[in-house]
């Protein structure tokens, strides 16, 4: 195969990769894969924004649930000029199980290391824009989003959905003061009695912006994001607001 050839062949390939990744209703995604610093291989959707360079949004689902919970509300930020990033936690979705030699941890807190691994990829493309970067939690990953932007000051917004205030050992009322001035906002269904206190009681914590928001009986974590029409909407502002 002559060099010229050769040449085409490559820019073949990358075209089709790009195609493969493409919506027809939606913003173009693109699969990728992160490593955690403790060496486990995860999956993660990335949601290209409409124009660049642009804030980002990492999006953290629930437990024994996957990614693919976020895909609408990631192609309305993209929409909206955001781009979103949607991983798959440790031992859910596409993402590796526990077992091996160097990730024995097996609890709730080493999920942590899996949005940092996120945050490093975000960090790798010249197209976002660096000190515009937010996350969003539901449930377990609420709780989860939380510990990981009181460590890391390069998250400069956050969306809780369904927090506790206690996750099976994930306690975040002193993270919460930790975030400290960025913004937060909390959602909870009025009929999940322990999300909705928990929202009432981290509303007051904390030095900087903070939003409650208690959608009547629309259900727990990103299943209010189908009981609620209006939740998509109120978050891509919310990102706005904060990241634009």
């Amino acid at each position: 195969m002559t060099a010229r050839a050769s040449a085409l062949a490559v820019a073949f390939a990358w075209l089709c990769a790009g195609l493969a990744g493409a919506t027809v209703d939606g913003a173009p995604t693109q699969r990728v894969t992160l490593r955690t610093d403790d060496g486990l291989t995860l999956s993660a959707q990335w949601y290209e924004p409409s124009s660049q360079p642009a804030p980002a949004v990492i999006l953290v689902h629930m437990l024994q649930r996957s990614r693919r919970d976020w895909e609408a509300l990631a192609h309305r930020l993209a929409g909206e000029g955001i781009g979103a990033l949607a991983i798959d936690l440790r031992g859910h979705g596409e993402s590796q199980r526990f077992g091996s030699p160097s990730a024995t941890d097996t609890g709730y807190a080493s999920m942590v290391l899996d949005v940092r691994a996120g945050r490093r990829y975000l960090a790798s493309r010249g197209d976002v824009q660096q000190s515009r970067v937010g996350i969003a939690g539901a449930s377990l990953g609420a709780n989860v989003a939380a510990l990981a932007a009181a460590a890391d000051g390069s998250l400069t917004s956050v969306a809780l959905l369904s927090p506790s205030l206690d996750y099976r050992g994930l306690r975040i009322e002193q993270t919460m003061k930790s975030i400290g001035s960025r913004p937060v906002i909390l959602v909870a269904g009025s009929d999940d009695s322990y999300a909705a206190r928990s929202a009432r009681e981290l509303h007051k914590v904390g030095g900087g912006p903070r939003e409650l928001l208690i959608l009547e009986r629309a259900g727990h974590g990103t299943n209010m994001l189908s009981n609620d029409e209006n939740l998509a909407r109120a978050l891509v502002d919310w990102f706005r607001r904060t990241l634009l």
